[in-house]
C-alpha cells in the first residue's frame, strides 16, 4: 500500500470527504474489517484526554498603566505569578498557591486555591484582582497598582504548557499503613485503593507511541480551542515497556509541551482542580489528530484497552525515596473493570482522568475536522521516539 500524505488528507477534509473516527470507532473498524482495509479506509484517527497537568500555565500581558510599572511582584487573586520576564508580562503557574497558604497544614482535607483556578477564572471571563509593586526606575516610576481585571482587558493571554498529555502513567497504590495524599489523590493504607490516570485507548501519545505523526507544530484541540505542539514536554522519556519475559506492554514516557490562545478557551476544558491534603493544578482537555498514513501507523492507533498496560507502584514508600517499587503491570481494560489484584489482594481502583471528557473531546475534534474546520499540520521536526533511548537525570543533594 502506498502511503497517504498530508497534502492529500487535507485536500479530502476540504472536499468534504475525509473518513474521520474516533479512536474507538477505529478499533471497531479495524476488529470488523481488519487491519488493512481500516487503514486504506479511514483518513483521520481522533483522540482525547482531560486530566490534571501540573505542568501548566499562561503568559499574560497586562498593558501599561500610566504613569508606567515594571511589576517586580505580581499576584493574581492573592496567587503569586512570576514576573521575570518583562514590565507588564508574567506567567502564572497552575500548581502556585497565595503566599499564605497552610502549606504545612494539619487538615489535609483543606480546599485549595491556586494558579490553576487563576486560569479556569480568566477563561471563564470572572474578575480576577491583580496586585503588583514595583521598585521604580526612570521609565517606570510606578512603584504599586490594585485593580480588578479580566480576560478582555489584558492584551495578550497564551496558555504555554512545558509538560501535558502524558503518554503513560503509573497505577498508584500504597503499601504503607497510613493515609497519604499526593498529586495521585488519596491513596489509603495496605492497598485499600489503586488510581490511574490515563484515558487508555483514547490517549493521545498511547495512539502514536513512536512519535511518526506528532512533532513541533502539530494542530491540535487544546482547552477548548485550537492549539499547537510547541516542543516535546519536560520528562520526556519516551520507551515501550517490557515485562520479564520480553513481551511488549505499550509505551510509556513522552510528553508534549503545547501553546495556544487562552482567549479562544473555555472553562469546561480548563478547570482549575484541588487535590486533598497535596495542592492545586490544572485539568487540561486535550486532543489530537492521528493521520492514518500507513498500516504502521494504522496498528498503533487500532491498540486497545487491553493491550494497552500501566505500571503498579507503591507511592508509600518506593516512589517518594526513588527506590525501586514496580509491583507489575497491570491493562487499562482491568483498571477499567473496577478492580485490580496486585499481591494477592483484590483492590478497587478509580480514574483521575476522565474518560467521559475524553470521548467527548475526540468527538469534538472529530467534527471540527469533518465540517473543514479544522485541517492537520504536518510537524515541522518529529520529537525524540523510543529508538531515540532518552534518559532522565537524578537530581544530587
Amino acid at each position: 500500500m502506498s502511503e497517504k500524505t498530508y497534502q492529500e488528507i487535507n485536500a479530502r477534509i476540504r472536499s468534504g470527504k475525509a473518513v474521520v473516527v474516533t479512536a474507538e470507532e477505529f478499533i471497531d473498524i479495524v476488529r470488523e474489517k481488519g487491519l488493512a482495509h481500516a487503514s486504506r479506509e479511514v483518513d483521520v484517527v481522533t483522540t482525547g484526554t482531560f486530566a490534571p497537568m501540573c505542568s501548566s500555565g499562561a503568559f499574560l500581558n497586562f498593558g501599561h498603566p500610566a504613569p508606567r510599572i515594571k511589576m517586580h511582584r505580581v499576584w493574581l487573586n492573592n496567587v503569586p505569578a512570576y514576573t521575570g520576564i518583562a514590565a507588564v508580562d508574567a506567567y502564572i503557574g497552575a500548581t502556585e498557591l497565595p503566599d499564605d497558604d497552610p502549606l504545612n497544614s494539619n487538615h489535609p482535607g483543606e480546599f485549595r486555591y491556586g494558579g490553576g483556578h487563576v486560569i479556569e477564572d480568566l477563561v471563564a471571563g470572572r474578575p480576577v484582582r491583580l496586585k503588583a509593586v514595583g521598585y521604580g526606575t526612570d521609565c517606570y516610576p510606578r512603584r504599586e497598582i490594585e485593580t480588578t481585571i479580566t480576560i478582555h482587558d489584558i492584551n495578550e493571554a497564551i496558555l504555554f504548557n512545558p509538560r501535558n498529555a502524558y503518554q503513560n502513567y503509573n497505577c498508584a497504590v500504597n503499601l504503607s499503613n497510613r493515609t497519604i495524599y499526593t498529586y495521585m489523590g488519596i491513596l489509603k493504607p495496605n492497598l485499600g485503593n489503586a488510581h490511574y490516570s490515563t484515558s487508555g485507548q483514547l490517549s493521545p501519545l498511547l495512539k502514536d507511541p513512536h512519535f511518526k505523526t506528532i512533532g513541533i507544530g502539530t494542530r491540535i484541540f487544546l482547552g477548548g480551542g485550537i492549539g499547537y505542539v510547541a516542543w516535546h514536554g519536560t520528562q520526556h522519556f519516551p520507551a515501550i515497556q517490557t515485562d520479564a519475559s520480553g513481551k511488549e506492554l505499550g509505551p510509556a514516557g513522552g510528553t508534549l509541551a503545547v501553546i495556544g490562545d487562552l482567549k479562544q478557551m473555555s472553562p469546561r476544558w480548563l478547570m482549575g482542580t484541588s487535590y486533598l491534603g497535596y495542592g492545586a493544578t490544572l485539568s487540561v482537555g486535550i486532543g489530537v489528530p492521528i493521520p492514518i498514513l500507513n498500516e504502521e501507523i494504522a496498528r498503533y492507533a487500532a491498540a486497545t484497552d487491553a493491550d494497552l498496560y500501566a505500571p503498579i507502584v507503591d507511592y508509600g514508600e518506593a516512589y517518594p525515596n526513588r527506590k525501586p517499587g514496580n509491583l507489575g503491570y497491570v491493562s487499562y481494560a482491568q483498571l477499567k473493570s473496577g478492580k485490580i489484584v496486585v499481591q494477592g489482594k483484590e483492590v478497587p481502583t478509580a480514574p483521575l482522568s476522565s474518560y467521559p471528557r475524553a470521548r467527548e473531546i475526540a468527538g469534538i475534534l472529530k467534527e471540527w475536522i469533518q465540517k473543514g474546520e479544522f485541517f492537520l499540520s504536518e510537524p515541522v521536526q518529529l520529537l525524540p521516539s523510543p529508538a531515540d533511548g532518552l534518559t532522565g537525570k537524578v537530581l544530587k543533594g
